[in-house]
């Protein structure tokens, strides 16, 4: 909601805002009861949009309640009453002169019913105390006395929206319960509550499966072809041609011992032709080596004897 002015008069201190023609969430509440999930989404992106505003600012509204969110009748959510809002920077107005938690006490936060000041934070537990308002029809906690409230905000549980028999999607449960946090610095920021209610993933859509590949058929094997890893067992035929499947088996038992064969015949051949050197140099080595005994075999010629017995 906008702010025109501000002053004081008789001592007191006024604001100038914007007009809004529509009515308020507690009016709301009042003549609809409950409220269904997707409004209550849309109510909670725009209210949070505006507290990101304000806390961008370094303003704390620490009143936001039902009464203090205005809807026009286009649908549009303003914030009203920054009467008691503060600076975060400014903890001395966490308490009232008298000693008394400023804020209602079905909205505050649990850092502030301690008696902490207030932050960016508190607004947003405050914002989520309303969201479960809206859609189960009364506050998370409310007990017969505004201290009996207080005591729940610091140490109860809230209960679950579904457990109650509210129809709203499952994320959007555990994101309002996660702006419920005891602890402030487990809750969400303005900006990310508003950026999240935006978008569709309140609704718990389940993401579209990928469509399945069509798996390839393998082709179709021959006549009697064995299927791979399979034991099947098939008889060949007695007559014919042999099947290029067997050529093809018998192949690889062939060419090993041909390939020894023809290694071993160099061998052979050099182990024949070195014998036969052998031999024939030691032949020859024998004949050089013995003594020449030819002269002395045979008989060298005499004198002639008939042609002296003729002279005579």
């Amino acid at each position: 909601m906008a702010v025109f002015d501000f002053g004081a008069w008789e001592d007191q201190f006024y604001l100038v805002m914007e007009l809004v023609e529509g009515t308020s969430l507690a009016q709301t509440l009042t003549t609809e009861g409950a409220l269904r999930a997707d409004r209550v989404a849309s109510i909670a992106a725009q209210a949070a949009a505006g507290l990101a505003v304000a806390h961008r600012q370094g303003v704390v509204h620490r009143d936001i309640k039902p009464g203090n969110l205005m809807t026009s009748f286009d649908g549009t959510v303003k914030i009203a009453d920054f009467g008691i809002a503060q600076f975060v920077d400014d903890p001395a107005t966490a308490l009232t002169t008298a000693g008394q938690i400023v804020g209602t006490s079905l909205y505050l936060a649990p850092e502030r019913a301690l008696g902490r000041p207030a932050g960016p934070a508190s607004d947003m537990y405050s914002l989520g105390c309303v969201l479960y308002q809206l859609l189960a029809g009364r506050p998370p906690f409310q007990a017969d006395t505004a201290t009996g409230t207080l005591y729940q905000h610091v140490d109860a549980a809230p209960v679950p929206p579904r457990e109650l028999g509210i129809d709203v999607p499952a994320p959007f449960e555990a994101y309002l319960l996660g702006l419920l946090a005891k602890q402030p610095e487990d809750r969400p920021t303005a900006e990310q509550v508003a950026d999240w209610f935006r978008q569709d993933t309140w609704r718990g859509h389940p993401q579209p499966l990928t469509a399945p590949q069509p798996q390839r058929q393998p082709a179709p094997l021959p006549a009697n072809q064995p299927v791979p890893g399979a034991t099947n067992t098939y008889a060949l035929p007695s007559t014919g041609p042999a099947r290029p499947a067997s050529r093809r088996r018998a192949a690889p038992v062939q060419r090993p011992s041909t390939r020894v064969f023809v290694r071993r015949r160099p061998r052979v051949a050099s182990a024949i032709a070195g014998a036969i050197a052998f031999l024939v140099a030691v032949l020859v080595g024998m004949a050089w080596m013995s003594p020449d005994t030819g002269s002395a075999e045979t008989p060298e010629p005499g004198p002639d004897i008939t042609a002296e017995s003729s002279q005579d």
